[in-house]
């Protein structure tokens, strides 16, 4: 110790000379830290800051659009554009099937299921496929009525297809379009009205439509009775996720509008299921003439047909 402390106040002395020999020396000391120049400092920042900003996204031009609400997206006339409306994965569209399927009281199917990311791949395919059901399963039903009567020859109807495309495709664009402009026109009226997009309707009204698929397959069985069962059944469910999606957007409305609304919604909803169940599966059947039978005698014999 005694060493150390001799050596300490030796490198004292030595310090203390070279300042009065150089007056205008400067010292460092080892307990403060050394301040980098600002320019410097960046520098040698650059390389590490441009891969934590490439990996995060954190450069300064998204920060500024993400922070202004104003991120560029491409012009409606490029594919890009409308790529984006069937940006979704597998998981989102069953889990927005199951909510549709099995609605929860009380939930707003849109701020659940499809604000995050509205997407137009589901109600797509959900009404492409419910147009094919429900014209195949409506020949099939047709062919089991008649089944085995000797004076029915089946024939496809095809025209049944292009019919159940129109009206499918015809409510999930017009109906909510007529929505979307009337949501509009009242939340400029009432200012606490909740507002949803055209391609949340949208969204809402095809995905709402699926509980008709598996319906229109069971519309097969050559039941009135059961067919009917099964269709308010649909009708309750698909029903129930439209009311509990646009009645909080309207109830801040003057009470009677609101009711009518909700009402026309249904209305309108159950429109579509009973007329698809009357002109697909319970068309009167035609009278098929009976066959003319000539007998040996001469004369004609004509058969009725049970």
């Amino acid at each position: 110790i005694a060493c150390l402390v001799m050596y300490l106040f030796a490198e004292f002395d030595d310090a203390a000379n070279l300042l009065a020999a150089n007056p205008d020396a400067t010292t460092i000391s080892i307990d403060e830290p050394v301040e980098i120049p600002k320019s410097q400092h960046s520098r040698l920042q650059e390389p590490g800051r441009e891969e934590d900003d490439e990996l995060l996204g954190t450069d300064d031009s998204d920060k500024t659009e993400l922070l202004a609400g104003q991120k560029k997206s491409a012009p409606f006339w490029t594919f890009e554009y409308y790529q984006t409306f069937f940006d979704v994965d597998t998981y989102q569209v069953l889990d927005r099937i199951k909510g549709s399927v099995f609605p929860v009281p009380g939930k707003n199917f849109v701020r659940l299921y499809i604000r995050s990311n509205p997407d137009l791949y589901g109600p797509f395919w959900i009404c492409a496929t419910l147009v094919f059901a429900i014209a195949v399963s409506g020949n099939l039903s047709n062919f089991f009525i008649h089944l085995g009567k000797p004076t029915y020859h089946y024939v496809p109807e095809f025209r049944k297809v292009s019919i159940a495309a129109t009206t499918i495709y015809a409510y999930a664009w017009l109906v909510p379009l007529a929505l979307w402009g009337f949501l509009m026109w009242r939340n400029s009226k009432v200012m606490n009205i909740v507002s949803y997009s055209f391609l949340e309707i949208v969204c809402v009204y095809g995905y709402s439509l699926f509980i008709y698929i598996p319906t229109a397959i069971l519309w097969i069985i050559p039941q009135k009775v059961v067919r009917w069962v099964l269709m308010v059944f649909s009708l309750c469910l698909s029903g129930s996720v439209l009311v509990m999606t646009f009645w909080p957007a309207v109830r801040d409305d003057n009470r009677r509008i609101a009711v009518a609304t909700v009402a026309a919604i249904l209305l309108l909803h159950a429109l579509l299921s009973v007329g698809c169940l009357a002109y697909f599966f319970d068309a009167p059947e035609l009278d098929i003439p009976p066959p003319i039978i000539p007998a040996h005698n001469g004369t004609t014999v004509i058969t009725k047909s049970q």
